[in-house]
C-alpha cells in the first residue's frame, strides 16, 4: 500500500489501528508500524494529525523492543534451563529432544 496516496486522517486510522491491535500478542504489527510509518512522523511537512502518528509509531518501537527483548530472554533461559527443569521442561517444549542413542 501507497501512504502518499492516502489521507492523512485514512493514515492516523490505520496508524492506530496497527498499534491498538499489537496489543493481542501480536508485536510484529508494532515492528510493522514502526518501519511503515517512520517517514510519515519524523520526516514529512507538519501536518494535523502527524502529532498523534508520532506518538504511535514511538509507542510501538518501545512495545517492539520490549517484546523483543523479553522474548529474546524467555529463548535464552529457556534453552539454558529446559534440562534441569525435567518433568516440566518436558511438558512445556513443543518437541522433546531425544538425545543421542
Amino acid at each position: 500500500m501507497d501512504l502518499s496516496k492516502m489521507k492523512n486522517d485514512k493514515k492516523l486510522y490505520l496508524c492506530r489501528w496497527y498499534y491498538r491491535a499489537g496489543f493481542a500478542f501480536l508485536p510484529f504489527l508494532w515492528c510493522v508500524n514502526a518501519v511503515w510509518f517512520f517517514a510519515e512522523a519524523f520526516r514529512k511537512p507538519p501536518y494535523e494529525e502527524q502529532r498523534e502518528i508520532r506518538k504511535y509509531v514511538v509507542m510501538s518501537g518501545i512495545g517492539t523492543i520490549i517484546w523483543t527483548a523479553a522474548l529474546t530472554t524467555w529463548i535464552t533461559v529457556f534453552q539454558l534451563y529446559r534440562a534441569e527443569w525435567g518433568e516440566t521442561g518436558d511438558w512445556i517444549s513443543f518437541i522433546i529432544p531425544t538425545g543421542i542413542p
